[in-house]
């Protein structure tokens, strides 16, 4: 099979079951399993906390043992083994046992296909990551459309069975035939040799890696609470779905001339760009709390996530070896993308339940230092490039 069709299959399978669970999840949690906002987002927290520790240390080093194709495999089969337990769970402890161990499986998936991505774009095999990922977007989108439908139809409860159909269609998608590279087992002194403290010595890894990470972290509120303040503000219960699904347009198109048009740009202004994009995001929304300007603020997606995640794709393309490429994936899905999104969930919970509003603009002690250092990795990138042409 073609390795860009391929790549694009795995993302929009994929993001399909995102689309279910990032939005909704936490609403499902709420409205269907009668616990309150504080103990949802303390059991999203935990599961966050679960992710990071699955994508810091059990995901590099099985990717250190195992294929590309074999990890994605069993990642999927043990998610939805998982998603099964959620049908009888109903009390508190229950629910956060399974939310801890769904999360130790399901969210791997993202940095292990980010990580064949990177490895098919080094290897020659993949000429674009932008236009293969903007089918992981398309395919977000997708389901949250077909959702939006349900939902208004039948309620909440239809949400679990949706994400439980769209893990079994990833499962067995899983077994289609990869490229030769992603079902080769690594040579058994990988480990070694791509230590994950060799990362923190190549130049400017750190300052980058906190730079995105504050920038992830501030979508936290928005994640967790973004469907139920739609809610709160009144939005229409059958367009919440197309609402929310303004965000995702916006990356897809992002990802659609990511390549042709950012191609140029500097890791460090691609991000310095995306703090502010995601600062004026959070300020629309707490300054006008309605529907309209929440639409219009959705569409700064594009910068706040897309662009973001962008950027460091190119850093760890431009910088990262091979070998070391699933650990830097380990590292940023856990602290970007789990364990300072689950710290900033709590803070957005507490934030909420004062005022909804509070929510969104608490999540600039992000943006705000996030953009000062991207200024500043953008500042050490031009002395680069001057020092290299004298």
């Amino acid at each position: 099979m073609n390795t860009h069709r391929w790549m694009s299959i795995q993302f929009f399978s994929f993001f399909m079951t995102w689309g279910i669970f990032l939005p909704y999840w936490t609403g499902w949690i709420i409205h269907t399993k009668g616990i309150s906002v504080p103990q949802a987002s303390l059991i999203m927290s935990l599961g966050l906390i679960a992710r990071g520790l699955s994508t810091l240390a059990a995901f590099p080093y099985l990717s250190g043992k195992f294929s590309s194709k074999s990890l994605l495999n069993g990642a999927g089969i043990g998610t939805l083994v998982a998603i099964l337990f959620y049908i009888p769970a109903s009390s508190f402890t229950s629910l956060l046992i399974v939310t801890v161990v769904f999360h130790f499986f399901y969210p791997a998936l993202m940095p292990a296909l980010d990580s064949a991505a990177g490895a098919l774009v080094q290897s020659g095999q993949l000429r674009h990551y932008g236009r293969s990922r903007q089918w992981g977007s398309i395919g977000f989108i997708s389901a949250g459309m077909f959702l939006s439908i349900f939902t208004g139809i039948m309620g909440d409860e239809v949400i679990l069975w949706a994400l439980l159909l769209g893990i079994a269609v990833l499962v067995c998608l899983g077994y289609m035939p990869a490229p030769v590279i992603l079902s080769k087992k690594p040579p058994a002194d990988q480990t070694q040799k791509g230590s994950m403290l060799k990362l923190f010595r190549i130049k400017h890894f750190r300052l980058v890696l906190v730079t995105v990470i504050l920038l992830q972290a501030a979508h936290a509120s928005y994640y967790n609470y973004g469907y139920l303040f739609l809610q709160e503000i009144h939005a229409p219960q059958y367009l919440i779905g197309a609402m929310i699904n303004i965000a995702v347009i916006a990356e897809i198109i992002f990802f659609s001339i990511a390549d042709r048009r950012f191609h140029n740009f500097s890791v460090g202004s691609l991000l310095a760009m995306a703090a502010f994009g995601s600062s004026v995001r959070w300020i629309l929304v707490f300054a006008f709390p309605n529907v309209i300007v929440f639409c219009i603020a959705q569409t700064l997606h594009a910068c706040s996530f897309a662009m973001g995640h962008y950027a460091f794709m190119k850093y760890l393309i431009k910088n990262i070896s091979h070998v070391q490429i699933p650990k830097a994936q380990g590292i940023y899905s856990a602290l970007a993308l789990s364990w300072s999104t689950a710290v900033f969930t709590i803070f957005g919970g507490y934030l909420y339940e004062i005022e909804p509003r509070y929510a969104f603009i608490g999540m600039i002690v992000c943006t705000i230092p996030s953009m000062m250092l991207a200024l500043l990795y953008r500042k050490l990138e031009f002395r680069k490039e001057i020092s290299l042409s004298i």
